[in-house]
């Protein structure tokens, strides 16, 4: 009696987990012939975000459904869940020690991640239903995918002799009188200790001088010459004539990495909003685009890890003195410019620089994997429909953090990496999911797999793979025209 109930129960429940796999089928079952070329904006309309689900569903849901539900099983789960509970109340609960771990010296001590998440792992079961995100207090979780720290952060074994005269070599090139920028850039390529990763990025960004002594001179001028900008132009923010870049940027400031805590403080946001405005008003050809502002955030983790001396995902930047919160904001304005200055065309009017590189992609993949090509054309599904933003925000939506600080160590080490060799890491990132790419056979199925590629674990061997299959790939194609185009 109670297996029919149930196989009734989801039968006749249209809005629970397993009806849209049903239905999914159904779309899958229909011919390719039958496709039409408006199948994206089709999967657009069917696609509805988490986030909308409404009070009109959830009272449907709890009205219609589950009143098929037979008497005694409910009971027999309820009673279940309940002595579940309670043994798992009498369990000693792990020290909360780890919340506040932030010395007055500004170093995270240990991030309270690793112990959040396994508390919370066991008591999934017993949340409530998901309603609204307004009704969700706080995010105390932090996902894998949001973890900043690379594999030689904390939590790591302690480093190699190898990684200890990696070290040694920077620290050589970088106290010299005139840092050998050549031998500097050789030696960034396959990554950037963490300890020296400041300094190097101002120096490979050409934000910093070669020369020691130059240094801080410079670094004094550039961060008055940046408030001045401030002093200079903020306050013009509510002027008519800026009143819409100011209100875009206000509101994608938090929706930038909204998983990590650090970029939900209100003094962060501020800094990203000033860093923002500030390059769009001194950038009318372009002016602020949306995805410019991921673009700041590596810089901002990167100049913070000066002051911090492990996890910076959970770090409470009002811990920090003005004078460092000033230079961590310069710094990040500066280099963002700097990287910036060699992709403009990718944010002015209708982006003709991203359109270009798409295309180039497109061209580019057709001659390493022919097969994906042609099966991304079966179904047709155009390579600016998920190209565009990996060229828009340079791959940031696509990996966790750490691996585009990691990615940005050799991108600053490659001539135009940004700009040139950006494409071939785009080429080797999409044809190292070939086998689930050809394993998808609708256009639906292949956009969502393209949107939301399994990098969530991803660290610095795999960005290192991918890099030098990138590498091999500019090596056999950019001198060679013929083979690039068709």
């Amino acid at each position: 009696m109670a297996g029919d109930n149930s196989k009734q129960f989801w039968k006749r429940s249209a809005k629970l987990p397993g009806s849209f796999i049903k239905e999914r089928s159904k779309v899958n079952a229909v011919p390719l012939k039958n496709k039409k070329a408006s199948s994206f904006h089709e999967f657009a309309r069917n696609t509805s975000d988490a986030w909308d689900i409404g009070d009109d569903e959830d009272e449907d849901f709890s009205t219609s459904s589950f009143q098929t539900l037979n008497s005694k099983v409910a009971l027999a789960t309820a009673a279940q869940v309940l002595e579940n509970h309670s043994k798992l109340r009498m369990k000693p609960e792990r020290s909360q020690s780890t919340a506040a771990d932030i010395t007055t010296n500004f170093k995270v001590i240990k991030s309270s991640s690793d112990a959040q998440l396994s508390r919370n792992s066991g008591d999934t079961c017993l949340r409530n239903p998901l309603h609204k995100q307004q009704s969700l207090p706080l995010r105390p979780i932090i996902p894998l995918v949001a973890r900043i720290s690379d594999q030689n952060a904390s939590g790591a074994p302690p480093m190699t002799v190898r990684e200890k005269t990696r070290l040694e070599k920077f620290r050589q090139l970088l106290s010299s009188h005139n840092t050998d920028l050549d031998e500097l850039r050789k030696c960034s390529w396959p990554g950037v200790p963490r300890e020296v990763r400041p300094v190097t990025w101002r120096l490979l960004s050409g934000y910093l001088p070669a020369n020691t002594e130059r240094r801080k001179m410079t670094l004094q001028r550039k961060r008055e010459e940046y408030f001045g900008f401030i002093e200079q132009y903020y306050d013009s923010r509510n002027e008519e004539h800026h009143q819409d870049t100011y209100r875009q940027i206000h509101i994608d400031i938090p929706r930038t990495n909204p998983l990590i805590p650090l970029f939900q403080q209100p003094l962060v946001q501020e800094i990203f909003e000033r860093i923002l405005f500030i390059w769009a008003i001194r950038h009318p050809a372009s002016g602020y685009v949306q995805g410019i502002n991921d673009l700041v955030t590596p810089f901002f983790v990167v100049f913070l890890s000066e002051y911090v001396e492990e996890d910076v995902e959970n770090f409470d930047v009002t811990n920090l003195s003005q004078d460092m919160l000033r230079s961590i904001e310069a710094d990040s304005f500066w280099c963002m410019s700097k990287l910036l200055d060699g992709i403009q065309d990718n944010y002015t009017f209708a982006q003709p620089g991203i359109q270009k590189k798409v295309q180039a992609l497109e061209e580019l993949v057709s001659r390493i994997d022919e097969q994906v090509h042609n099966h991304f054309r079966r179904y047709e599904v155009e390579y600016l429909q998920f190209a565009f933003r990996w060229m828009n925000n340079l791959l940031m939506r696509e990996l966790p953090l750490r691996c585009t600080i990691r990615l940005w160590d050799t991108y600053q080490s490659e001539p135009e990496g940004f700009s040139h060799f950006h494409l071939y890491v785009c080429a080797a990132f999409l044809i190292k999911w070939r086998k689930e790419i050809l394993d998808e056979e609708d256009f639906q199925g292949l956009l969502m797999l393209l949107q939301n590629l399994p990098t969530i674990h991803w660290g610095n061997e795999e960005i290192g793979l991918l890099l030098a299959e990138a590498y091999r790939l500019k090596y056999m194609f950019a001198d060679a025209p013929n083979h690039y185009r068709r």
